[in-house]
């Protein structure tokens, strides 16, 4: 278990804690994209946003939501969103509010808090990103919860919670050298428990063809109950991520939790198809990439054979939730998916 110094200031030694994301939500929160680059275009942009509606207008249906949008594009997105959602005008960069929005936390006394992680638009990928980096301080004001700045560089989709204590992430990503330079994974350990709680935490690897992000958990294993992990597996041998995330899937059957409990996992399949995005790089379509608003399951659908056997498996991991599937390719075109662009503020 990493150290704790009593002496220092942070969330752990506060008492806060990232809880799991099936817990119950105070709301959803969306930043409308404006960014063009990630989609390969206005045009790509356009189905991005139409996209990014069709979520928020399904999320709506189980918990409140405010979308994030600049100024000039606030009509846009209220119009998008069919009144569906709140729009907020923010000064923004980009539209992925899971990595540049707060990690929330609560405590056990109905307080809340969140990590405002240090970015830097995914390893200097795109410029600028000031609006960005600033945005999870703006965020927590509105919620009216404590800020705790992180040392560290982090996104959101880099790290997922059982919310006992155990975390999920990935070497590519937080000890990529355009993240991190030169810390080790003891420190970067160290960082995750004071700055939400981790006791232990569970690296799945790196080479996985995944280069916007390199390496977002969101699309490789998330958790479903404490000890219950899901993992996408390739459908086929000749996928970039065939290796990587078979040498993930033995990570985790070896691993155990923060209660030194082993984990039960369950597989599911990937898409079938391979297909490119708008670059000619390899489509980061992941099932993995959905969302858990209150009382249901948001999940991407790709027009592909095996949306619905996904689906099945999902149902089984969440019994009780209502199942939604959201046409997601205009979304993983620009690099992420509905995971991605969704943030859970828990109810304190």
């Amino acid at each position: 278990m990493p150290h704790l110094d009593a002496a220092v200031p942070n969330p752990a030694r506060d008492g806060f804690f990232m809880p799991a994301e099936w817990e119950e939500h105070k709301r959803t929160w969306m930043c409308w994209p404006s960014r063009v680059e990630p989609f390969g275009g206005d045009e790509g942009l356009l189905r991005a946003k139409q996209a990014y509606a069709r979520v928020a207008r399904v999320v709506s249906a189980f918990e409140p939501v405010i979308v994030a949008a600049r100024h000039e594009e606030a009509a846009e997105a209220k119009l998008a969103t069919g009144g569906k959602a709140e729009v907020l005008e923010v000064p923004l960069d980009d539209g992925w509010a899971r990595d540049f929005g707060p990690t929330f936390l609560k405590n056990g006394n109905g307080a809340l808090a969140g990590v405002h992680w240090r970015f830097n638009a995914w390893g200097n990928k795109y410029q600028p990103y000031a609006n960005d980096a600033a945005f999870a301080s703006r965020v927590l004001k509105v919620a009216g919860a404590r800020a705790y700045d992180a040392p560290i560089i982090c996104e959101g989709g880099a790290i997922h919670s059982d919310g006992k204590g155990t975390l999920l992430t990935t070497e590519q990503c937080l000890l990529n050298s355009n993240r991190n330079p030169g810390m080790t994974r003891d420190s970067v350990e160290e960082h995750l428990a004071r700055c939400v709680g981790a006791r232990k935490v569970i690296w799945l690897g790196d080479s996985f063809s995944d280069v916007e992000t390199d390496g977002h958990v969101d699309n490789i294993a998330c958790f479903a109950a404490p000890g219950h992990v899901i993992i996408g597996m390739p459908a086929s041998r000749s996928h970039p991520d065939w290796n990587p995330s078979r040498e993930a899937l033995r990570r985790l059957k070896t691993a155990t939790d923060a209660g030194g409990k082993p984990l039960e996992i369950a597989e599911l399949p990937q898409p079938r198809e391979q297909r490119t995005d708008w670059n000619g790089r390899p489509l980061q379509a992941s099932y993995i990439n959905f969302y858990l608003p209150n009382g249901a399951i948001v999940m991407p659908a790709f027009g592909d054979a095996n949306d619905e056997p996904a689906r099945a498996i999902l149902a089984g991991c969440f019994p009780g939730r209502d199942i939604m599937q959201v046409e997601a390719i205009d979304i993983v075109q620009g690099g992420g998916g509905i995971h991605c662009i969704t943030q859970q503020e828990p109810k304190a």
